[in-house]
C-alpha cells in the first residue's frame, strides 16, 4: 500500500483553547448525566431575548421568506443603530458607516482584516478576552499584551500605550470598556487620552463596546465621542440578551467601509436576516432590558460580599459587564485546580484565569453573574459550604 504524505494543520491554527468553553462543555456533560450544575463560567445572559424581538422574529417567520441582506446589513437596522449613537452618546454617526455583523466575533475579524496587514502589532490589555489574542494570531497579526493589575484598577492607560509604542511602534490598540474578564470601565478622561494619543501616533484604535448598557457606576463613554477615527465593535449578545442570534455591528471610519464590505461579501455574505429583524426591535426595549440589568446588580452585590469572605483577593472593580475577576484563596495551587474542584465537588462551573492572562492567570478565576440571581446565590453557598465548611 502506498504511503501517503502526512498533512498537518496550519501554524495559524495553533492557538490556545478557549477554556471557558471547555469548562462549559464539561459542565454540559455532567448535566446530561443528571448533575445539578450551576454555571458561572460563560458570559451568557440566562434571560430570554426581549419580547418585542421575539414577536418581530415570529412575524418574519410567518412571512415565510428569509434571505440574504446586503453585506452591510438591513438599511433600517443600520439607521436604527446610527440613531442609537445620537440618543446614548450625543454623537452623529451616519448610517453609511454602520455595518451589521455575524456577532461581534465576525466584527473583530472584519476590523482586523480591513485595517491591518500581516505582522501588524496590536496592543491589548492583560488580562483580557482570550479571543482577541487568538484571532490576531490566526490572522497573522501580533498581539502585544500589556500587563495591568489591581494597583491601576485593571485599566490600560495612555501612559502604558505611549511607553510600549516608544519601545517598538504599534499599529493598533484594542480597548474594551467595560472589560472582560475584569468588568473594568475605562474612565471617560482616560479613554479620551487613549483615543487622542492613538490619533497623534498613527495607531488604529479599536473600541470593544459590547458591554455598553451594563455599567453600575460611571456611565460608559464611546470612543466615537472623541474622534471619527476609531473602529467600534458592538453586539446584541450582552445588554440585548441575544447571544445565540449572532448579530452585532461595527462603526467604521468612512475609508474602511468598502474594504470591510468586500471582505464580508466573501466571508459571511451577511448576518442572518431573521436576527437583524429581531435585533432592530430589541433596540426599543430599554425598560425590559434595564430590568434584567437590575438582576445583575443584585448578583453583583452577593459576589462583592461573598468573595472576600471566601478568601479571594485582588478583586477587580466589577464596574460593568457581569464578571468578577479575583485571585483564588492562597491554599489552592492554581486556578485550574480550584476550578476543577469547584466543578467536581460543588457542581459549580468557574473559568480559570489562564484563559485571560497567560502569565499571572493561574492565580485568578473569572465568575460570571449573568445568570439567575437565585442560582448564583446558591452557587456561592455551595462554594462556602464546601471550601469553608
Amino acid at each position: 500500500m502506498q504511503t501517503l504524505p502526512i498533512l498537518r494543520s496550519s501554524a495559524r491554527s495553533d492557538v490556545a483553547p478557549f477554556r471557558a468553553m471547555d469548562v462549559l462543555a464539561e459542565a454540559n456533560r455532567m448535566i446530561a448525566n443528571g448533575a445539578n450544575v450551576i454555571s458561572l463560567a460563560v458570559g451568557q445572559p440566562s434571560a430570554p431575548a426581549p419580547r418585542a424581538a421575539m414577536e418581530a422574529a415570529r412575524a418574519m417567520l410567518a412571512h415565510g421568506r428569509i434571505g440574504y441582506t446586503d453585506a452591510l446589513g438591513r438599511r433600517s437596522l443600520r439607521a436604527r443603530i446610527a440613531a442609537h449613537y445620537a440618543q446614548w452618546y450625543g454623537v452623529d454617526v451616519p448610517a453609511e458607516r454602520v455595518m451589521v455583523t455575524t456577532g461581534s466575533s465576525a466584527g473583530f475579524n472584519l476590523a482586523f482584516l480591513a485595517a491591518f496587514d500581516p505582522g501588524a502589532r496590536i496592543a491589548i490589555a492583560e488580562p483580557g478576552y482570550p479571543a482577541y489574542r487568538n484571532i490576531l494570531k490566526a490572522l497573522g497579526l501580533v498581539p502585544i499584551e500589556i500587563p495591568v493589575g489591581a494597583a491601576e484598577g485593571y485599566v490600560l492607560t495612555a501612559e502604558h500605550l505611549a511607553r510600549v509604542h516608544a519601545e517598538t511602534p504599534l499599529d493598533g490598540v484594542l480597548i474594551a470598556s467595560p472589560g472582560n474578564p475584569t468588568g473594568t470601565v475605562t474612565p471617560r478622561d482616560e479613554l479620551r487620552r487613549l483615543v487622542e494619543f492613538s490619533d497623534r501616533a498613527g495607531i488604529r484604535f479599536i473600541s470593544d463596546e459590547i458591554y455598553h448598557g451594563l455599567a453600575f457606576g460611571e456611565p460608559t463613554a464611546s470612543a466615537l465621542e472623541f474622534s471619527d477615527s476609531p473602529i467600534v465593535v458592538n453586539s446584541f449578545s450582552k445588554y440585548y440578551l441575544m447571544t445565540g442570534w449572532r448579530c452585532g455591528w461595527l462603526v467604521l471610519p468612512a475609508s474602511l467601509v468598502r474594504p470591510a464590505e468586500r471582505i464580508a461579501q466573501s466571508l459571511y455574505i451577511s448576518a442572518p436576516e431573521l436576527s437583524q429583524v429581531a435585533a432592530e426591535a430589541a433596540m426599543d426595549c430599554t425598560d425590559e432590558l434595564d430590568g434584567v440589568k437590575r438582576s445583575y446588580e443584585r448578583s453583583r452585590a452577593h459576589l462583592s460580599a461573598a468573595l472576600p469572605a471566601l478568601g479571594f483577593s485582588q478583586i477587580a472593580p466589577m464596574d460593568g459587564a457581569f464578571y468578577a475577576y479575583a485571585a483564588i484563596p492562597e491554599r489552592f495551587e492554581s486556578s485550574t485546580q480550584f476550578a476543577q474542584a469547584a466543578l467536581r465537588e460543588c457542581h459549580v462551573a468557574i473559568t480559570p484565569g489562564l484563559d485571560f492572562d497567560l502569565h499571572r492567570g493561574e492565580r485568578f478565576v473569572r465568575l460570571s453573574y449573568a445568570g439567575d440571581p437565585a442560582a448564583i446565590k446558591e452557587a456561592l453557598q455551595r462554594l462556602e459550604h464546601h471550601f469553608r465548611g
